[in-house]
Parts: structure tokens; sequence; C-alpha cells
């Protein structure tokens, strides 16, 4: 059975406003862990969240936060490559996960730059995320790097293959350090899942899901989500799954086909 988290930027809005009374609802419909976007909502499309708030829902409710994103969203390749912005929220957003008990922090890789060799750019990649680990020792948070589609929500991303953020985490070479696997970007791209994921081995330390076409909730596409997920567990993964959705209908009702699924996986 896999620990299913709700993104609650996403799902559970039927609450209101308020991120804490989205974790309720969530844990309401029967879940004990939610993802979330970027704590402070500084440059993502939600509003910013009632921190001390969302630390008491959790706590009221035992459910836990899985992964938050990093904040501000970096082009780490585009001249004239300032990084201080990224370095300076990364501290922050570590030390907010820190106070939530959120493990995980997901990195990008911003657009790549047409004045550079893809190879030149995946290597620059790594040495930035050599020093974010480097800067954020100790605190306990792992850093997951998601590789995005180039064909429908990123075009331009500089990383849209999973191989090659597995490269990039390859040369980071940290425990805390790895992959997001989102099986809709995956998807998206046109790759083979499970080759995909046997290559990225012990490196899959987060994944995502949403369904393929639309980004909806599974269940309204075209993935055959129990071979997928029988995939992920030949893979070896049993970690979390974040739902990444837009949802088609009501939260609640939009999570059932996935949770029964899950049940048995």
């Amino acid at each position: 059975m896999y620990r299913l988290a709700p993104n609650i930027d996403l799902l559970f809005k039927e609450a209101g406003e308020s991120h804490a009374d989205r974790v309720r609802a969530a844990v309401a419909a029967g879940f004990d862990a939610v993802e979330m976007w970027g704590p402070t909502s500084k440059d993502a499309p939600a509003t910013p969240k009632d921190l001390p708030a969302l630390k008491a829902a959790l706590e009221e409710t035992g459910a836990v936060i899985t992964a938050q994103l990093a904040e501000p969203r970096t082009q780490f390749m585009i001249p004239p490559r300032d990084h201080s912005a990224f370095y300076a929220g990364l501290d922050e957003g570590a030390a907010i996960a820190q106070e939530l008990g959120v493990p995980r922090i997901v990195v990008g890789s911003g657009t790549g730059f047409g004045g550079s060799k893809r190879q030149t750019q995946l290597d620059e990649l790594a040495e930035i995320y050599r020093r974010a680990i480097a800067q954020i020792e100790g605190s306990g948070v792992t850093l997951v790097l998601e590789p995005v589609n180039i064909r429908v929500d990123h075009p331009g991303a500089l990383l849209d293959r999973t191989s090659e953020a597995v490269y990039v985490a390859q040369q980071v070479d940290s425990p805390f350090f790895g992959i997001l696997y989102d099986l809709y970007h995956s998807t998206v791209e046109g790759e083979d899942v499970a080759a995909e994921l046997a290559n990225a081995g012990e490196l899959l330390k987060y994944v995502q899901i949403a369904d393929h076409p639309g980004r909806g909730e599974p269940g309204t596409g075209g993935i055959d989500w129990t071979a997928r997920l029988g995939d992920l567990r030949q893979a070896g993964y049993d970690g979390p799954i974040g739902l990444e959705y837009y949802p088609t209908t009501d939260s609640a009702e939009s999570v059932r086909y996935i949770q029964r699924i899950a049940a048995d996986a």
C-alpha cells in the first residue's frame, strides 16, 4: 500500500483559502500526509501559507507534509547567473521545513540557455546543487530534483529527461540529494516508465502523479495505474506519492480511484 499525499495548493480547496483547513479536509478524506508548493508562495500561483496555523493543523491531525517547493524559482543558466536569491531562499526554506517536519524540498533546473552546450549546463547544475547540499548540511532535509515536460507545461526547461536528472544526482553524490519522478511529466515526454525507474534506482527519492492527457486525477486519462504503480513497486520504491493534479470534480471524489489502486499496490 502506497502512502498518498494530496497537494494542498490544488486539492481540497473546497475547505477554503486556509491551507490548515485543507489539511483537515484531506485527513477527513482518509489521508495522513499532504504535500505543498512553496511555503511562502513568493513566486507560485497560490496564496501564502499561515505557517503557525499549518503547523497547528499538522499537530492536531497527526498528518505530515511529504514535500515543499524551493523558493524562489531560479533561472540558473540564464545570464548573468546570479544565484544569490536561490541560496538565500534555500536557507529560509530549510528552516521552514525543519519547523514543519518536511523531509524534502523540490528543486528544478530552470530554462536552458541556447548559448551553451547542454552537457555544460548539466554539469553547472550539478555544481550548483553540490554547493546547495553543503549549505544545508545537518538540516536533515533532502533536495529532490524534478525533470519536467517541455511538450505541454514547461517549454524551454533545461531538464526534461529523467536520465539527465539521474546524471545530475550522480554528480552531486549525496544521500541528501536525489530525483523526483513525476509520472505525468515522464509520460508526456514518451519515456519508458519501467526503464527510467530501473535506471534511477536508489536515487529515486520522491514520486508525483497525475493522469495524461489533461493532468487531471488518476482515472481521467489513459495511464494504466495498476501497471504503473506495479512498475514503482518493481523498482523498489516504497516512499510516498504526491497527488499533484488539477481535479475535475470534488477533491474527495477525485481521490477515490487512486486510493483504491494504491491500497493494492
